[in-house]
């Protein structure tokens, strides 16, 4: 029994760890194509709470979330360091993280928000945390990464 059950699950994994959820409705693809008409190499995620597209944009990589009802959520732009405002940049040099290694970037639009940047930084393999600016370089939180 416990062999079939193995087997099962095998299979399901195999055949469905990649696969699409659900169809992406025409609505999703419709906003996404109204507002971002240039992007190119575009693929989706059903996150089941929402619709997840991952593309390249003038030569970003950029995710989107989109509502099933097509509504824009939010979307996050990868970025290196250096392109960070220069407000941003001097917020974390002031910051108690200054010392620790930079390892990712990103610029964060959400509906209804105003504009972040998060820094993903670590000191260790342990210590690990997501800095979160807002356009003046205030620090406005820092969660813990697992």
């Amino acid at each position: 029994m416990k062999k079939i059950f193995l087997f099962l699950f095998f299979v399901s994994f195999v055949f469905l760890g990649d696969a699409q959820i659900r169809k992406i409705p025409a609505a999703v693809t419709d906003a996404f194509a109204q507002r971002y008409p240039h992007a190119t190499k575009v693929e989706w995620k059903d996150k089941l709470q929402y619709f997840e597209a991952s593309f390249e944009l003038n030569g970003s990589e950029i995710s989107a979330d989109f509502s099933s009802s097509g509504e824009w959520k939010g979307s996050e732009r990868v970025m290196d360091f250096e392109d960070l405002p220069d407000e941003v940049q001097d917020g974390f040099a002031k910051s108690k993280y200054a010392d620790w290694d930079k390892k990712s970037v990103s610029e964060i639009q959400e509906l209804g928000k105003p504009l972040q940047y998060k820094i993903n930084v670590a000191k260790s393999d342990v210590q690990k945390k997501n800095l979160f600016f807002d356009a003046n370089g205030k620090l406005l939180k820092d969660n813990i990464t697992l």
